[in-house]
């Protein structure tokens, strides 16, 4: 029988907490949590999903959840789904699964989302030693544009998308990860160049039995206590995709995932309503609760034919997507430049991520000059669709990074003149929501 519409594999009631979901969600990586769905290749399905928070952080005008956030708990997933071939066989290791985004968006009657930067005693981010402080902007959505009373003055198109789509890895795989991350966490002095600008920061998100969610398997049991000291955090992207937070993974756009267990069993999970190049403020997009419609297609022993005789092995090959056709269009932009000199004038040798870091900080600063704090700008960046770019990495001992900002998300002419006019946007405040230390 032919298929009119998507149908729904994985629902969510934005009203019940994430363990009162008719469907178990999950928050870790491990290959033994067993999957609640399966659909076929061609098919097109749906998948509900809760925010990253799982409806912790809510609307009012106070950054004291984002403060006191339990770091333990995100992400919670919808999955993991179990994908099968026309014959109704599941993929299988060394295939490619190819995903593709039909359609997305908000769930109804929940059409807002949140911006927010973690205080520096529960994770921070990216620019933690500028802002120590919890900060959260409520964003509102009409059609495809979002605003917020905390940061007025501005409005903008949304490119929604998913910050979190993946596989389940296989035990060895699972293995590599969780012993080259501790290695970095028990020697990262000796090898992340960033220390001491981001010192504040965990140097890696290890397993953890706290805030842990395993899907079907029950808290308490051997099972349960076994995995839980294995699992994987969700927090960075990895050879499964994962939290990748790529704003052009949208609408149209197809991802091809390595497929490392049987079944593949890919979980989804973080929606952004927008997003800015890095997500700089850590939930610096703008989070919310979403939907995605999805159709898979697995190519039998696709991985192979992605590797070289120089190439990684069938255990480090990563995703690789196709852009979608429907994006915000702007014509006119300013760009920033950074170089790889920190704010305390040392020279770091083609450093990208300084480079990044000092384009950013030159945009804030840069932006605060037109009636806006710093504090709002630093989260605006986070999720407004600006673009950043490597732009220079040979030259040494500078990389360049750019950061550009579509002008026309501004009420105001945000671009240089000889005299800049007296402005201050209007709105329900001038300030974020922010918690002092």
């Amino acid at each position: 029988m032919e298929q009119h519409g998507a149908r729904l594999v994985f629902p969510i009631d934005v009203k019940k907490k994430p363990w009162e979901q008719k469907l178990p969600l999950h928050n870790r990586w491990h290959p033994d949590i067993p999957p609640v769905a399966e659909v076929k290749v061609g098919e097109l399905f749906r998948v509900e999903m809760v925010d990253f928070s799982g409806g912790r952080i809510t609307k009012e005008y106070s950054a004291e959840d984002i403060k006191n956030a339990d770091p333990s708990i995100v992400h919670y997933l919808s999955g993991p789904i179990r994908v099968l071939d026309e014959e109704g066989k599941p993929a299988q290791p060394g295939d490619l699964l190819a995903v593709e985004i039909c359609n997305l968006g908000p769930l109804p009657g929940d059409e807002w989302g949140f911006t927010a930067s973690f205080d520096r005693e529960n994770g921070g981010g990216f620019l933690t030693d500028h802002f120590p402080c919890a900060t959260k902007a409520i964003w509102y959505f009409e059609g495809i544009y979002a605003y917020s009373p905390q940061i007025p003055g501005v409005r903008f198109p949304g490119l929604t998308h998913p910050g979190i789509v993946g596989t389940a890895p296989s035990r060895e795989l699972l293995n590599i990860w969780n012993e080259r991350e501790r290695e970095v966490e028990e020697n990262g002095l000796k090898h992340l160049k960033l220390c001491e600008v981001l010192h504040s920061r965990p140097l890696a998100n290890l397993p953890s039995t706290k805030g842990c969610h395993l899907g079907k398997i029950q808290k308490g049991t051997p099972e349960w206590e076994k995995i839980a000291t294995e699992a994987a955090r969700t927090i960075p992207g990895r050879e499964n995709g994962g939290n990748c937070d790529i704003k052009n993974l949208s609408r149209g756009s197809k991802v091809y995932l390595p497929v490392f267990i049987e079944g593949a069993n890919v979980s989804t999970g973080d929606m952004h309503f927008s997003q800015g190049d890095g997500e700089i403020a850590f939930c610096g997009a703008i989070e919310m609760s979403g939907f995605l419609e999805l159709k898979c297609e697995i190519i039998k022993g696709g991985m192979k034919e992605y590797l070289t005789p120089m190439g990684p092995t069938l255990l480090h090959v990563n995703p690789i997507f196709e852009i979608g056709p429907v994006e915000p269009r702007f014509s006119e932009w300013l760009v920033f430049e950074g170089i790889s000199v920190d704010e305390s004038g040392r020279q770091h040798f083609l450093d990208a991520s300084v480079a990044y870091k000092r384009a950013v900080l030159n945009a804030i600063d840069y932006l605060s000059k037109f009636g806006y704090s710093k504090e709002q700008m630093y989260l605006l960046l986070s999720c407004c669709p600006c673009e950043g770019r490597i732009s220079g990495i040979v030259d040494s001992p500078n990389a360049v990074a750019t950061f550009a900002i579509p002008t026309s998300i501004f009420d105001q002419d945000i671009r240089p003149k000889t005299k800049v006019a007296s402005w201050a946007p209007t709105g329900e405040d001038t300030r974020c929501a922010k918690v002092h230390l």
